[in-house]
C-alpha cells in the first residue's frame, strides 16, 4: 500500500474513522450528545471507530453509540492518561501507548479518515497535525470538521486572516470540509476530497 492510501480497516465496506473529540466533563451536554449521534451514524454506515481510548466526555459517549449500532471500536490512550481519563476497556481493542505522541501516530496509522468534533487544545493539535500533512500531501484521507454550534468560528475566521496575508495558503481550505451537519460530514468523509499536491515552495517556505 502506498503512503497516504487508506487502510480500509473498516472492513469491506467501510472506512476506519478516527474522530478526535473532548474528554473534558465540563462541556455543554449538547456536544456529549453530538457524539453519540456521530458514533450511531458511523455505525448505522457501516464504518468502524477509532478514537482516543477514554470513556469519559465526548471520547466515551461516541465509542458507546458506536458500539451499540454494532461497529468496531478501537481506543488509543497513552499510559498516562489511563486513570485520568479513564480507559474505555469496553472497546474490541485497547492500546496503551508510551505518550502522546505515539499515541497521535497509532491513531493516524488505524485510520482511513478523519473527523474533528468541538474540543479543546488537544483536539486542535490533532486536527493541525493532520491538516498540515494533508495540504503538504504526506497523505490523501478525508478530513471534516463537524461543527454545529460555531465553536470553531473563530478558529475559521483566524485561518481565512492568515490566507489573507499570506501566512497560509488559500488552498489549504481545499483540504479539508467543514459543515455543521452530522450526515453531510458522513458524506464528505465517504466522497473524499482530491490529495492536495505539495509543491517545492510548501517545503522551502515555513508557512502552509
Amino acid at each position: 500500500m502506498a503512503p497516504g492510501e487508506p487502510s480500509g480497516k473498516g472492513g469491506p465496506a467501510g472506512l476506519a474513522v478516527c474522530v478526535f473529540c473532548a474528554s473534558s466533563s465540563k462541556i455543554d451536554r449538547i456536544h456529549v450528545d453530538l457524539a453519540a449521534e456521530v458514533g450511531a451514524e458511523l455505525a448505522r454506515r457501516g464504518h468502524s471507530l477509532v478514537s482516543g481510548g477514554a470513556q469519559v466526555s465526548c471520547m466515551g459517549a461516541v465509542a458507546r453509540a458506536a458500539r451499540a449500532g454494532g461497529a468496531r471500536t478501537v481506543g488509543v490512550i497513552p499510559e498516562g492518561l489511563v486513570s485520568v481519563e479513564i480507559s474505555d476497556e469496553a472497546n474490541d481493542e485497547l492500546i496503551v501507548t508510551p505518550d502522546m505522541r505515539s499515541r497521535k501516530g497509532e491513531m493516524d496509522r488505524r485510520s482511513d479518515a478523519f473527523l474533528i468534533l468541538p474540543g479543546g487544545i488537544g483536539t486542535l493539535e490533532e486536527l493541525f497535525e493532520v491538516w498540515t500533512a494533508r495540504v503538504l500531501g504526506m497523505h490523501r484521507k478525508a478530513l471534516v470538521i463537524l461543527d454545529p454550534t460555531g465553536v470553531y468560528d473563530p478558529l475559521r475566521e483566524l485561518m481565512n486572516g492568515l490566507a489573507e496575508q499570506g501566512f497560509a495558503r488559500p488552498k489549504i481550505f481545499d483540504a479539508i470540509g467543514w459543515t455543521g451537519s452530522v450526515d453531510e460530514a458522513f458524506d464528505l468523509l465517504e466522497r473524499s476530497q482530491p490529495r492536495i499536491e505539495a509543491t517545492p515552495e510548501d517545503y522551502a517556505e515555513a508557512e502552509l
